[in-house]
């Protein structure tokens, strides 16, 4: 499977609860009013998830801080939430910069501010296995 498409069955699974999420609240909304919801629609969808799990953020292999992360699935996902009119490239090198932090291989950027949702899919490049 080419590297790009990694957990892709899982991806595809969480952009369509997101896509499900907007389609219902369009957008307006603050984040935490698309996080909860996104929350019961990922539970509807069968999928594991931990929603705000800290993570350490590592540098050299010495703990230099912790992080909430939106959601981790699968426990193999990073998703990252927006609520913005328009994401910025600050926003996608903020995400790729937690995947690298948190050594996550794939991550999604998901934004519910726009008239319709917006995503990112995030590959880390720089995992260490």
């Amino acid at each position: 499977m080419p590297e790009h498409l990694k957990h892709d069955d899982i991806t595809h699974r969480i952009i369509g609860c997101a896509m499900r999420v907007h389609t219902q609240l369009g957008n307006g909304f603050v984040e935490s009013v698309y996080q909860k919801s996104l929350e019961i629609e990922m539970a509807l969808e069968g999928l594991s998830f931990v929603r705000e799990k800290v993570m350490s953020i590592y540098y050299r292999e010495i703990e230099v801080g912790r992080r909430r992360v939106d959601f981790f699935v699968e426990n193999l996902i990073m998703v990252e939430l927006k609520a913005l009119i328009e994401m910025d490239d600050v926003h996608l090198a903020q995400a790729l910069n937690y995947l690298e932090a948190y050594n996550i291989e794939v991550g999604l950027l998901l934004n519910f501010g726009s008239k319709s949702l917006t995503f990112k899919r995030l590959l880390n490049k720089k995992i260490k296995i």
